[in-house]
């Protein structure tokens, strides 16, 4: 049975999977691993047919190709009301003209019109800010997304990679002048990217925002295509292609994917899938996005969901993927609070099962 869950404080119900689709397409910036049309369509119809209701673009992704691609896919698949459909601006679309970037109201608005075309669609179910541009307001920001919300060219209004503090005073500024809020926030999340734990997490739980993470095998690392040698990394893949940019692999890199192949090892799984669910299984996450170079990697991640990690492998997980947060982060750890803040004492905020969840189905889901 599949599962859905609200996605931060809304009505709207959104798969535990979400299909990212910067691959759709052969241009653009994203060209180098672009699928065509033809390609892309079996990845897409074995999304639905695996009961994925939640697809994620952007007007940067392939130049453009991904949204349109997408919007012929979905009209022709004649799902477009039972999706739920997110896009993104932010990135530019003309690098001549200073207003065709960025998060200003023309930029915006303008970007989200295009994207309803190419898309072709009357309204995009989700729409984020693509990432943070440093300059513009953010309370300009709230109040163009609440306009496109009014002029029901989007349904909701959300954020991705942006920093801490500049989510919190969208949300905090929204909610104090009765604007739409920031349904969720969209950030790297995985095994060995571990660094938003230390605000976002808790922000996102406490102001209503529920985390959509991406990159859960650390754009292909945890996948158990690449293994260790003495000349440094073999496998096949964007991380060991000269021609393609790639992140320098660390002792600590290392050190996870031995844990997770260790784990997976036991549990019978591939290495993606136990990447995915200990993402997919963490505190504030509501889904996870995930991409696919063919219909049979896609059906292998969604198997991710059919399995609970035990506490064990877990902690042998946590542990060695535990980011170093370092000063001031290490001062709200539980060792550190409970030496400092209220020594001898067992304090906490609510008992275990005080709040527990509502589910409306015959089967439970994975904790």
């Amino acid at each position: 049975m599949n599962h859905y869950y609200l996605l931060g404080r809304s009505g709207l119900r959104v798969s535990r999977l979400a299909l990212g689709t910067m691959n759709f397409g052969v241009d653009g910036f994203h060209a180098a691993y672009g699928k065509t049309e033809e390609e892309a369509e079996p990845i897409f119809r074995q999304y639905l047919e695996s009961g994925g209701n939640f697809i994620d673009t952007a007007d940067f992704y392939t130049a453009g190709e991904s949204e349109k691609i997408l919007g012929r896919l979905i009209d022709r698949a004649g799902v477009r009301e039972r999706l739920v459909l997110t896009s993104k601006a932010t990135n530019t679309v003309d690098p001549t003209d200073p207003n065709a970037s960025g998060n200003g109201r023309k930029h915006i608005t303008r970007a989200a019109e295009a994207s309803l075309r190419r898309l072709g669609t009357d309204y995009i179910d989700l729409y984020l800010l693509h990432t943070w541009d440093r300059i513009t307001p953010v309370e300009e920001v709230v109040h163009t997304f609440d306009d496109l919300v009014r002029a029901g060219k989007i349904r909701y209004a959300g954020l991705s990679d942006v920093p801490a503090w500049y989510a919190a005073r969208a949300q905090s500024y929204a909610e104090a002048h009765g604007l739409a809020p920031m349904i969720n926030v969209q950030l790297p999340y995985s095994l060995v990217t571990r660094h938003i734990e230390a605000e976002f997490v808790t922000m996102a739980q406490t102001l209503g925002m529920g985390v959509t993470a991406w990159s859960p095998i650390g754009g292909g690392l945890l996948s158990g295509k690449y293994r260790r040698t003495s000349e440094g990394m073999s496998g096949t893949g964007r991380l060991t292609n000269p021609d393609a940019a790639g992140r320098e692999i660390s002792p600590g890199d290392w050190q996870v994917i031995e844990a997770l192949e260790s784990v997976a090892a036991d549990l019978g799984r591939s290495m993606a899938q136990v990447a995915i669910n200990w993402v997919a299984t963490q505190p504030a996450v509501a889904s996870v996005v995930v991409g696919a170079s063919s219909p049979e990697q896609l059906a292998s991640n969604f198997g991710a969901l059919d399995f609970e990690i035990p506490a064990d492998a877990r902690r042998r997980l946590d542990e060695a993927s535990a980011p170093n947060l370092g000063l001031v982060y290490s001062m709200f750890t539980p060792r550190y609070q409970s030496w400092v803040v209220s020594p001898g004492l067992g304090i906490g905020d609510k008992p275990a099962g005080y709040a527990p969840p509502v589910f409306n189905g015959a089967t439970p889901p994975i904790q």
